[in-house]
């Protein structure tokens, strides 16, 4: 991974992470009261799971587009 693709990579999430707060902001209110509703196991879980995902998304990404 070239410093240039992590710097994609962190500027997507940033685009992404933007247009929920400006588009929904309500939304992100209710998603954070509904999260602090949740148990830690259940949070961990979570965070787990979108670091899998994430991850293979990586790694099927890079098999795709080769070294």
């Amino acid at each position: 991974m070239t410093f240039s693709t992590l710097l994609l990579a962190l500027g997507l999430v940033l685009i992404l992470e933007g247009l929920v707060f400006a588009l929904a902001p309500s939304r992100i209110e209710d998603l954070l009261k509904a999260l602090s509703q949740l148990s830690e196991g259940a949070r961990r879980l979570i965070g787990a799971l979108a670091l899998v995902v994430g991850v293979a998304l990586i790694t099927v990404s890079s098999m795709i587009a080769g070294p």
